[in-house]
């Protein structure tokens, strides 16, 4: 399905979804990039394609599906709907999110949160496999990857992260902590660390929820978001480590509201055209005059480093990121 076209020099943008109006002589994506209420949205790059998988941002009872978006240029947008849902995943009854996502020999891996899950309950992380991006997704476990409460972390909001020697780390949690588990060579188990260890805290200051984590320079950049994913707070702050497994101190905050453009920024991913110098920050945020918790929007705008390699204080823009065929 065509979502957003802006196949002429100049075009405007308007909306429910868009919050204001705006003219620009570049061809450009705008913001949000493509239509609906989307939130918690992974990018990522296979092949010449860049993806898009976000959460179906309503009331836990109807959360109960993924779509995906597909583009070869960050203008166009192509929606593949239902992907994964709770027919194929019998143990989700509701409330499925932050999808994260992966490829590894020929298989596209989709971990997942479902259930709003507590102590006692069924639900937590799961994973489903597919041979193609867009799906269809199956079930890989017929039951949670990971059900338990650790250290406090609600299994919510995972990130699977390929290190460069090949090992694959999932960054998971919500109520205020984070922990990061070794992933199995399926991808469908854990694995204990060199100590014995499965689980590990790795929390840092003021984390909240949606954990990211990115290679740059040779250095470990964890991200994270901070406020009340329904407040004017919601924002990204990030560390630097030499570790994959930190520790993590906090530096500052590089993506926030901008009263005049979006309220509560935040839970976000990084899309990178490999030997490229381009960061893409992908993040949901609420529309100015939208009060309703879930009406929240998919985004795109550029991130930046400084010559110390800091990350710089993203802008949100209306505008969003220029055409970029890879």
């Amino acid at each position: 399905m065509r979502y957003l076209t802006l196949a002429l020099t100049t075009f405007m943008l308007g909306g429910c979804a868009t919050g204001s109006k705006t003219t620009t002589t570049t061809m450009m994506s705008g913001n949000p990039v493509f239509e609906g209420w989307y939130a918690d949205p992974e990018g990522i790059i296979y092949g010449k394609t860049y993806w898009i998988y976000p959460t179906f941002s309503d009331r836990y009872e109807k959360q109960t599906f993924f779509d995906c978006f597909s583009s070869k240029d960050l203008i166009t947008w192509t929606k593949h709907h239902a992907i994964l849902d709770t027919a194929e995943v019998k143990w989700a009854k509701r409330a499925m999110w932050a999808p994260s996502v992966i490829r590894k020999n020929k298989k596209y891996y989709l971990f997942f949160g479902a259930n709003d899950v507590h102590e006692g309950e069924i639900g937590g992380i799961g994973v489903a496999i597919a041979s193609k991006p867009e799906g269809p997704y199956k079930d890989a476990l017929g039951k949670p990857l990971i059900n338990e409460i650790v250290n406090g972390a609600q299994p919510i909001d995972q990130f699977v992260f390929r290190d460069d020697d090949g090992q694959y780390y999932m960054y998971y949690g919500g109520w205020g902590h984070c922990n990061v588990v070794r992933l199995d060579d399926n991808l469908t188990g854990l694995v204990p660390f060199a100590d014995g260890a499965v689980y590990k805290e790795v929390t840092p200051e003021k984390y909240v929820e949606g954990p990211f984590m990115m290679r740059h320079n040779g250095r470990y950049y964890f991200m994270w978001s901070e406020g009340g994913w329904t407040g004017p707070d919601y924002s990204v702050a990030y560390a630097i480590a030499d570790s994959p497994l930190g520790p993590f101190k906090r530096i500052g905050t590089i993506l926030q509201q901008d009263a005049s453009v979006a309220n509560g920024a935040g839970h976000h991913s990084i899309i990178h055209p490999e030997g490229s110098n381009d960061y893409y920050i992908v993040y949901h945020r609420r529309p100015i005059g939208e009060r309703a918790a879930n009406h929240r929007a998919t985004c795109i705008d550029k991130l930046t480093f400084d010559n110390q390699g800091f990350i710089n204080p993203v802008k949100i823009t209306f505008e969003g990121v220029e055409k970029r065929k890879l």
